[in-house]
């Protein structure tokens, strides 16, 4: 068994990674950095700049805004501005009401809000906001981490300033804790269950959402018609249940609903593909709270190994990280030991590899559905010993061979590729 300082130590990581988010979370990033800076204003800013990342405006280009009926960066920038508050972080517009959405709208409209790409940023992750009213100005930048301030200003006075050697590391491969497989496996299936079963916040939030959806019209409504008009192509299956639980719970989140979702490694939809597969499959096989809260633990955990190789934006769409994570929690409920959870992994790797981000949307359901699909079939052939041999494409005998071998594909490899997605969402 891990020591009780290394299991601290993860535990303190699954509870920095894994978090409540209301809406997706490049928007709500944005408007925490305006939000951030109108506080350090002092008053409803009259003009606002913002400077972004490639990454960020890609994935708040499409996705609705909670509480607003509204998509995209203004109406989240405009709320920051008149009603955020950053003490509350990830769900910074929490507080939003009909009223303040007209005035947001009025704000818009006034056209006191300029966007610009700022090609050079240092991170993938990156939002520089500049608010001014009269002759006053105040700077918020946050970089790397969705919450993560490196610089604080008003009227040209540096109020807090991260250090050089801080600003230039990318964050992501630098966390307290490296892991690796073996860590991953042994720390879910092995750790006191009085130390891990904070893991089921994930659950309990994450199934609001979906049940939200199921029952209403949220995005492209694909949980709610694969659970109500799907019987007939896909059967009351297991497979079924965790497909329709998993896309629903995004149709909510990316359709703009005013509700929380457990996120991992700063992305809702992440939080959403770990949690939501797995506890469907645990209710199906009525699986005990113990094996439940370990296979949730070994899901999230092992997408947040895959995402500290891969970083927090990327040309890779999430889905492929965090249902590979819910495919090794699958494989462990399913009888599968350390081996056959590493073979779903390998599996999940040859299948989904190159699957690329092209922003957060309501198709997001799509793509998670399929990921979901494929976490099921990987697992199947793991648990019955068939798992993709080193001789096929990407993978490798080693597992954490395997996992770098796809992060580097997705952090290096796709750079080009990334450019070329955000070139076409922003002329089309």
């Amino acid at each position: 068994m891990l020591t009780k300082s290394k299991r601290n130590e993860i535990i303190a990581l699954i509870k920095r990674e894994v978090v409540p988010a209301l809406g997706c979370t490049e928007p709500i990033a944005v408007a925490l950095a305006v939000t951030k800076a109108r506080e350090l204003l002092g008053t409803v800013p009259e003009k606002i700049e913002l400077r972004l990342s490639g990454n960020i405006i890609k994935n708040a280009m499409g996705v609705g805004i909670p509480g607003t009926g509204m998509i995209g960066l203004p109406i989240a920038v405009a709320l920051g501005a008149l009603i955020g508050n950053s003490e509350y972080g990830l769900e910074v517009l929490k507080d939003v009401s009909d009223e303040n959405v007209s005035k947001a709208k009025s704000y818009i409209n006034e056209e006191r809000i300029t966007i610009s790409h700022f090609e050079e940023a240092p991170s993938n992750l990156y939002v520089e906001a500049t608010v001014s009213a009269g002759d006053h100005t105040a700077t918020a930048i946050i970089s790397r981490d969705h919450t993560n301030f490196i610089y604080l200003s008003k009227d040209g006075e540096v109020l807090y300033q991260e250090e050089e050697d801080a600003q230039q590391s990318n964050g992501d491969e630098d966390d307290d804790v490296k892991l690796d497989m073996k860590t991953v496996y042994e720390f879910a299936t092995e750790s006191p269950l009085e130390e891990i079963e904070f893991i089921l916040q994930a659950r309990d939030l994450n199934k609001k959402a979906a049940e939200l959806a199921l029952n209403g019209d949220y995005g492209h409504s694909l949980g709610h018609m694969i659970k109500e008009r799907g019987v007939r192509y896909f059967g009351n299956t297991t497979v079924a249940h965790m497909i329709s639980y998993t896309s629903a719970a995004c149709d909510a989140r990316m359709g703009g609903a005013t509700i929380a979702v457990m996120s991992n490694s700063g992305s809702g939809n992440q939080g959403i593909t770990a949690t939501m597969p797995v506890v469907a499959y645990a209710e199906d096989c009525d699986a005990s709270d113990e094996q439940l809260i370990r296979a949730l633990t070994l899901s999230h955990l092992t997408s947040i190994y895959i995402k500290q190789n891969l970083g927090r934006l990327s040309a890779l769409c999430g889905c492929v990280v965090a249902s590979t994570g819910a495919s090794s929690g699958i494989t462990w409920l399913m009888g599968g030991k350390y081996n056959e959870v590493c073979a779903s992994i390998k599996n999940m790797i040859a299948n989904l590899a190159g699957m690329l981000c092209d922003g957060a949307k309501p198709a997001c359901s799509l793509k998670i559905s399929s990921g979901v699909s494929t976490a099921m079939m990987s697992a199947l052939l793991a648990m019955n010993d068939h798992c993709v041999t080193k001789i096929e494409g990407i993978v490798s005998d080693d597992i954490d061979e395997t996992i770098r071998n796809l992060t580097n594909i997705g952090k290096e490899s796709m750079m080009e590729t990334d450019k070329q997605v955000l070139q076409i969402m922003i002329c089309k």
